[in-house]
């Protein structure tokens, strides 16, 4: 069966998104033209676990900042500014993720045209369809290579005569995703043929490389992550999963609670199933690959104390 994810909670947005395209179009009139080839490439990572892996691979080279940068901000109703609108039209670089994760993006790109502007999409790097159900993509240990290679690509496109130095900050980055996928293999080895259950697909991608079986009804994720009330029969899945210790851990969202996923969250803990939980945006004192490198040795803990 297939589950297209709907994202009714974009639509939100679309009523804030309309009010600001005259402020876009004005920022756009009004913005200065195409940066000098020897400064540094002005960037813009809509969340900021990609706005971190351009600042690594630019160094000196860039000016990065990011759009969504607090694990305390809510993706779902995260709400766009004049300011941002201005600091999209003005950025040679953006990055986004795609998926209807970060949709609002296109609408303030697309109402300030730039040629001189590049944009990367991680969906479209990792080329698939705009149907996959799980927008969570840098969750997936494959997916960050690649979309760093882009990035690179970019940068050397952008400003030619540090090419070199672009190339070289990517092999750094790529050895330092080691000790991750390093931790990933090892978990694979030491905990076979283990189940888990979750409020959302928000670290999906990981625990299927850490070789977990996700047993939660994959209608049962879409609702949460969609807003929608999950029907009974998800739910009290669900709730068997967790109270029958079917699951070796429970995996929530942590950025995004309601009182079904709380109450989820609670029922685990009565049940003794250990609980560990995810945030979608990457907190700003943290390095993208040290950010996943703890969120594994956190669900390879709590399964070794289960």
């Amino acid at each position: 069966m297939d589950f297209r994810p709907a994202f009714p909670f974009r639509r939100a947005l679309a009523a804030s998104l309309a009010l600001l395209v005259g402020a876009v179009s004005l920022a756009a009139c009004g913005a200065p033209t195409p940066h000098a080839s020897g400064g540094p490439v002005i960037a813009i990572g809509a969340e900021s676990q990609y706005a971190d892996v351009v600042r690594q691979l630019g160094g000196q080279f860039v000016r990065v900042s990011a759009v969504m940068q607090s694990p305390t901000t809510d993706p779902h109703s995260f709400e766009v500014s004049a300011a941002l609108a201005t600091r999209v039209a003005n950025a040679d670089l953006v990055v986004q993720n795609g998926l209807g994760y970060d949709s609002f993006m296109n609408n303030l790109e697309q109402a300030s045209p730039n040629a001189h502007r590049t944009v990367i999409v991680a969906r479209s790097v990792l080329h698939l369809g705009s149907s996959a159900f799980d927008p969570h993509l840098w969750y997936d240990p494959t997916t960050m290579p690649l979309v760093a290679a882009a990035i690179t690509r970019a940068l050397q496109h952008l400003r030619p005569s540090h090419a070199a130095y672009f190339a070289d900050r990517l092999r750094r980055f790529d050895r330092s995703l080691a000790p991750w996928t390093e931790a990933i293999a090892l978990f694979r080895a030491q905990h076979p043929h283990l189940s888990v259950a979750v409020s959302e697909p928000v670290a999906d991608r990981l625990l299927r490389a850490m070789g977990l079986t996700i047993t939660t009804p994959v209608i049962l994720q879409s609702d949460v992550m969609n807003g929608i009330d999950p029907a009974p029969q998800a739910i009290a899945i669900e709730q068997q999963l967790l109270t029958h210790h079917h699951v070796a851990i429970f995996c929530y969202n942590e950025q995004v609670v309601d009182p079904l996923t709380d109450s989820f969250r609670r029922l685990a803990q009565r049940a003794g199933t250990p609980v560990v939980g995810v945030s979608e945006i990457m907190p700003l004192t943290q390095h993208y690959q040290t950010w996943m490198l703890d969120t594994t040795n956190q669900l390879a803990k709590a399964v070794a104390h289960a």
